[in-house]
């Protein structure tokens, strides 16, 4: 009781002061049960879904700021699951948990746009602790950011609406990639390894995972430089660079 207790003053919520909200997708109820007591300890609001067409149905009426989701369900393959769930909400912040703990099983969840991956059997602490990096990356906080525009070239970052334009058109972002990126705007010129990007976007080390970087690289790509001047640039066996155009 104190655990949870001290916990609640440090509820992540939203921009309007409302609860993060939270989305547990599971087909095993004593886990998934287990797993919303303990999120509705830190003050999110919680629901639960026992299967892939249930999740999407209370995604869409609940919308969620992030989900809890399992790989294996009884109906839908879970990755599918993500894609729908992201085709309507492309910022929902998404945490795999599976008993699937093959490296490719991992790479699969995340690019198919996971956000995380947690493993079967697993720290409750873990969970939380990886829930709470996601939201706060989704601009959950506990006070009024004092975000400022941030900008390289014609990239602009908007830190307090959470936007990106580039020439004046605008960029959509998952959680994941708007914190990669403003890590990098935050750090012009600056070449920035792999573990510095992993240390600072993801806050751990993935397991030594560094191709996850690559991997969010490539997506900022698609998505900052597709059909122009080339802005993030690769530092071959060093890091990654954002920098403008300088011909």
């Amino acid at each position: 009781m104190a655990d949870a207790s001290a916990a609640a003053p440090a509820a992540l919520r939203r921009p309007d002061g409302t609860p993060a909200r939270v989305l547990v997708v599971d087909d095993e109820p004593d886990l998934a049960g287990i797993l919303c007591d303990v999120l509705r300890s830190e003050g999110w609001e919680v629901k639960a879904a026992g299967t892939g067409e249930d999740a999407l149905a209370t995604a869409s009426q609940f919308h969620p700021d992030a989900v809890v989701l399992d790989v294996m369900l009884p109906d839908i393959n879970g990755l599918e699951v993500l894609r729908r769930l992201r085709a309507a909400a492309p910022g929902v912040c998404v945490l795999f948990l599976t008993a699937r703990d093959a490296v490719e099983d991992r790479i699969a969840g995340i690019t198919a746009g996971g956000d995380d991956y947690v493993t079967k059997p697993f720290s409750l602490e873990e969970v939380l602790a990886r829930l709470r990096g996601l939201l706060r990356r989704a601009g959950m906080t506990r006070t009024p950011d004092t975000g400022k525009l941030l900008a390289v070239g014609d990239l602009v970052m908007d830190e307090d609406a959470r936007e990106v334009s580039r020439a004046g058109q605008v960029v959509d972002l998952t959680p994941t990639e708007f914190e990669l990126l403003r890590f990098l705007i935050r750090n012009p010129r600056r070449v920035l390894s792999k573990a510095q990007i992993l240390d600072r976007v993801w806050s751990y080390d993935f397991g030594g995972q560094a191709h996850v970087v690559e991997l969010y690289i490539s997506y900022l790509r698609k998505k900052i430089d597709a059909g122009r001047t080339p802005l993030i640039h690769t530092v071959r066996g060093v890091g990654y660079v954002l920098k403008p155009d300088v011909r």
